[in-house]
């Protein structure tokens, strides 16, 4: 772990200076949590404080501030990683905190991604923001008309999205990209939470097998009928899932828009647009 002293740096848009990680109410663009923001630091403390939050805006600052999982936090790893930076950035302040969900409030498809890039989102504050895989999502998103800009910058940049919301299973940046299945348990609170505060979700898109694992979990978890055996994971694969109020929700499954994929033809932009079209038509449907 470092022990840097930290010192604020320069946004790299707005120019307002901040330390690594930032302080919660400290003027970071976007930041939905304060000073004051009750904060997690058990599992049980995010199932309590999840339900009590009556909104998505609750619930972004709620999580955004989560302290829950020892080997994230007690061995500081997103926050040292903060600190330490990469060094195409090390002008710039890292946001090192959980990265709550971004997009539409009444969104009717949701995009459920694994966990913050530990120099994307840990960096800029918002999910798929500021790395390739972020690039790889917005600019589908933005093709299929529910981004207002094909690019990912920044949390100042000005993305707009409509009709679709992203999460992530696990808020935090893990080690090497790779949660651990205590850190997923812990973190879906959250998750259960996002989706009960959704009630126009028709249709999920899971990025990768972690996050159509999570989804499923989630699902199970607040008394959603899930096919048994459990649908398994695959690009293009769909189960219908069936909420308690008899409403139907599709979840679509895509390879994760990680660089190993994309960049070794694993997943390709007509494939990552065919799954997300297949999970439009069903957010669509009646």
């Amino acid at each position: 772990m470092s022990t840097t002293p930290a010192r604020a740096l320069p946004h790299p848009r707005t120019g307002a200076g901040f330390p690594s990680p930032v302080p919660p109410g400290s003027g970071w663009p976007g930041d939905p949590a304060g000073s004051a923001t009750p904060v997690a630091r058990s599992a049980a403390d995010v199932l309590r404080l999840a339900q009590g939050c009556a909104d998505l805006a609750a619930l972004d600052a709620a999580s955004s501030v989560c302290r829950a999982c020892p080997r994230l936090v007690t061995w500081r790893w997103r926050e040292d990683v903060a600190v330490v930076k990469r060094r195409a950035f090390a002008d710039q302040p890292y946001w090192g905190r959980p990265a709550p969900g971004f997009g539409d409030t009444r969104a009717r498809l949701l995009v459920v991604g694994l966990a913050p890039a530990a120099h994307g989102a840990n960096r800029t504050g918002r999910l798929f923001t500021g790395d390739r895989s972020g690039d790889w999502i917005v600019a589908a998103l933005h093709r299929a008309r529910l981004a207002s800009q094909p690019e990912t910058v920044d949390v100042a940049d000005g993305l707009v999205l409509t009709g679709v919301r992203m999460v992530a299973a696990v808020r935090c940046a893990p080690p090497g990209n790779a949660p651990l299945p205590a850190e997923r348990d812990a973190c879906n609170g959250w998750l259960r939470r996002e989706v009960e505060l959704m009630p126009a979700v028709r249709a999920v898109l899971a990025l990768g097998a972690f996050g159509w694992g999570a989804f499923l979990g989630a699902a199970r978890g607040f008394g959603w009928s899930v096919p048994t055996p459990a649908p398994r994971f695959g690009h293009g694969a769909k189960a219908d899932l069936i909420r308690p109020d008899g409403v139907p929700v599709q979840l679509v499954g895509s390879y994760h828009v990680s660089q190993q994929n994309t960049q070794t033809g694993r997943l390709t932009q007509a494939m990552l647009d065919a799954a997300l079209a297949a999970a439009v038509r069903a957010a669509r449907a009646p």
